[in-house]
């Protein structure tokens, strides 16, 4: 029998309720392909106004609710601003990487800094955001979801090693983030992004301690593959797994890190045994 997601929702329950939507969930990513295709084709801009919903239906041979599904879906995903009496609009860079719903946490940003427990608190909220996130991920993922994941994995592990802290962490955070994507919720979704300040800047003080040494690259690698393994498989235990297990695995690397560098400390304040 298969355990229970961390979200305390019956898999089995769940995923009988999926099978009922599941026709309507393929048409919106058909849809939302063809919508990301118009956007490539048009070379619309960041800023550019898609067509009004009655012509654009008609222009893409599907009905308006679709449509609009469809226009959630890739809103939720940071790509499309829908503006209440003013259309829909192709996403600013930089909202695609932050959603307003992290604008309150803006000001505390500094303060969740400052603490040296901050980043522990981070990897807490990630353990139960991210264990539900790929258990979803592994049920629902289209073909280009796992295109995606496939992707992003592959550009975080180009990225490392190029003396470039910010944009290995970015490529880590948008890996995570590919995998909340092809969950399918949009509430765990739009947390994981209002979170994204947060998840960027704790994932970038991981990887400044543990991936300058081989010892912890190789298993954070694996562990990022195990990851992506799981999800692609349409396996929700293994992934979920994979996702518990990397993080823990980075909370004890870190606690023990810092274990270390307080014994070193503590021991060059020692007196000198000479003389």
């Amino acid at each position: 029998m298969r355990g229970i997601p961390a979200t305390g929702i019956d898999p089995i329950a769940r995923h009988a309720g999926d099978n009922g939507a599941m026709k309507n969930e393929r048409l919106s990513d058909k849809v939302a392909a063809q919508l990301r295709g118009l956007i490539r084709e048009q070379n619309l801009q960041p800023g550019d106004r898609l067509p009004a919903e009655r012509p654009l239906a008609v222009q893409l041979g599907v009905s308006r609710t679709a449509l609009r599904e469809a226009i959630a879906q890739l809103a939720s995903q940071g790509l499309l601003s829908a503006r209440v009496g003013g259309g829909t609009y192709v996403s600013e860079p930089a909202a695609r990487a932050r959603q307003t719903i992290d604008e309150p946490l803006m000001p505390y940003l500094p303060l969740f800094q400052g603490d040296p427990e901050y980043r522990f608190d981070v990897l807490e909220i990630r353990h139960a955001l991210e264990g539900a996130t790929a258990w979803h991920a592994a049920l629902r993922a289209t073909d280009e979801d796992r295109a995606r994941i496939r992707e992003a994995f592959d550009t975080m592990m180009a990225a490392h090693g190029k003396d470039d802290p910010a944009g290995e962490a970015q490529a880590d955070a948008a890996f995570h983030l590919a995998i909340a994507e092809a969950s399918h919720n949009l509430v765990l979704l739009q947390v994981m992004r209002g979170l994204f300040e947060l998840l960027q800047t704790n994932i970038s003080q991981s990887r400044e301690k543990l991936y300058t040494s081989a010892r912890t690259f190789e298993p954070l690698s694996a562990q990022h593959r195990e990851m992506m393994d799981g999800v692609l498989s349409g396996d929700p235990e293994r992934a979920r797994a994979a996702a518990h297990a990397h993080l823990e695995f980075v909370h004890t690397s870190l606690r023990t890190l810092d274990d270390n560098e307080a014994r070193r400390t503590r021991a060059s304040r020692l007196p000198s045994s000479h003389g």
